[in-house]
């Protein structure tokens, strides 16, 4: 099954918490995405009018696909349970916090979803933290192998 990561929100962002939702697609960005053909790049969750949606989140055109093929950078909405809803948007009020995508999946029944997560921004001596970790793990996994 395809799963696709959104790597460098782990590294801008400190994740809180996290939220599974469902994602309103057309039928040719179901076929995009098990294909893998999405890319994260700057993509963001927003509320308008108490739904959630995601923004600049690029899924390509399906190669095979017709004139009814979809626009690659189109708002898709996300589906929350009202209570996940208001507790977000209640999070979001207060200063520094952000949703972003985390990563998208098929699920054992077939439906894509998204892992999206509550994060605050890094700044810069968080980042520098960040890569000192990384890189510890990876020389105690090395010396270990």
């Amino acid at each position: 099954m395809a799963e696709l990561r959104n790597r460098s929100a782990y590294f801008e962002y400190a994740i809180e918490d996290k939220y599974i939702a469902g994602i309103v697609l057309t039928g040719t960005e179901i076929k995009s995405i098990r294909l893998g053909k999405v890319s994260f790049n700057d993509a963001f969750c927003y509320f308008h009018k108490g739904e959630l949606f995601v923004k600049s989140l690029h899924i390509a055109e399906y190669s095979h696909g017709t004139a009814a093929n979809h626009d690659p950078l189109r708002e898709r909405k996300l589906l929350l349970t009202k209570k996940e809803l208001r507790k977000l948007e209640n999070k979001i009020k207060e200063k520094g916090y952000t949703i972003v995508p985390l990563r998208i999946f098929i699920n054992e029944k077939s439906l894509a979803k998204m892992e999206i997560g509550l994060g605050k921004g890094k700044k810069l001596h968080d980042k520098r933290e960040s890569i000192k970790q990384r890189e510890s793990d990876r020389e105690l996994r090395r010396q270990f192998k």
